[in-house]
C-alpha cells in the first residue's frame, strides 16, 4: 500500500470535525511529500531539530505540530513557525513559549497535556496542577500564547475498557473547562481569551477510533500512514 492510499483510507473513516495529524517523525522528506501531494497539510514531529529541518525544505502551507516532550531550551528554534504545541505540561514551559512567541511577534497555540494514563512514564498535569496553572496570575498575564485544547495519552495496554475510561476522563475535564464551570477563578475575560478550548487531542494509530467515539477532535497517526518505524 502506498502512503497516499493509506492516507486516503484513514481519511475516509474520519468524521469531518476530526483533524488528522500525520506523525512523520523519523520519516524522510520524500515520504512526507507523498502525503503532502495526497492533500495532507498537518504533520506532527517529536524532535524540534528534525521539525526545523523539514520545515526549511518543505512547502510553507504546512501546519507543523510539535507532539513530543518539549525542552524549554529548544522552544526558540520552532517559535517562528510551529502551528500547535501538543505537550505543554508546566507553567515554566508556557512562560518560555510565551517569551519566544513575543520575540517572533506571534501568538502560539498550545494544548495542555493532562496525565490520564496509569503509567508513571507519561508526562502531563493532574487536575489540581491544571487548575493551579490556569488560575495563576502568571498565566493570565501571558499575551502570546493561546490554550486551544487539551491532550492526553492513554495507557499502553490492550484493555479497551481502561483506554476508554481514560479517554472519557479527559473528555470530562475538557467539558468542565470549556464551560468554565469547575473553576470560578477562570470567569474573567482574560482567562477566557487565553483558554479558548476547542480541540481535544487523543488517539493514535492503535486506538484512534475509540478516541473519536469518546470525543476526540484530533488524532495522531503515524505507522498506519507511513508504515512501521
Amino acid at each position: 500500500m502506498s502512503i497516499q492510499q493509506n492516507l486516503l483510507d484513514i481519511k475516509s473513516t474520519l468524521p469531518e470535525h476530526v483533524t488528522l495529524v500525520a506523525v512523520s517523525k523519523t520519516k524522510p522528506v520524500p515520504d512526507l511529500m507523498e502525503a503532502y501531494n495526497a492533500g495532507q497539510r498537518v504533520f506532527g514531529e517529536n524532535k524540534i531539530q528534525e521539525m526545523v529541518d523539514k520545515w526549511e525544505q518543505m512547502p510553507k502551507d504546512i501546519e507543523w505540530h510539535m507532539i513530543g516532550h518539549v525542552q524549554t531550551n529548544k522552544v526558540k528554534f520552532m517559535a517562528p513557525f510551529v502551528s500547535l504545541i501538543h505537550g505543554v505540561d508546566s507553567l515554566k514551559l508556557l512562560e518560555e513559549i510565551n517569551k519566544q512567541a513575543l520575540k517572533n511577534n506571534r501568538v502560539i497555540d498550545c494544548l495542555l497535556q493532562i496525565h490520564i494514563a496509569e503509567e508513571e512514564s507519561k508526562f502531563g498535569l493532574d487536575e489540581e496542577e491544571l487548575s493551579a496553572l490556569l488560575s495563576s496570575t502568571t498565566f493570565k498575564e501571558m499575551k502570546n500564547i493561546r490554550i486551544v485544547g487539551l491532550m492526553g495519552m492513554a495507557t499502553f495496554t490492550d484493555n479497551q475498557n481502561q483506554i476508554k475510561k481514560e479517554f472519557t476522563h479527559l473528555k470530562s475535564i475538557f467539558d468542565d473547562y470549556k464551560n468554565l464551570k469547575s473553576d470560578p477563578s477562570l470567569k474573567d475575560e482574560q482567562a477566557k481569551q487565553i483558554c479558548n478550548l476547542k480541540s481535544i487531542s487523543m488517539g493514535m494509530s492503535g486506538d484512534y477510533q475509540l478516541a473519536i467515539e469518546c470525543g476526540s477532535t484530533m488524532v495522531r497517526i503515524g505507522s498506519s500512514i507511513f508504515g512501521g518505524r
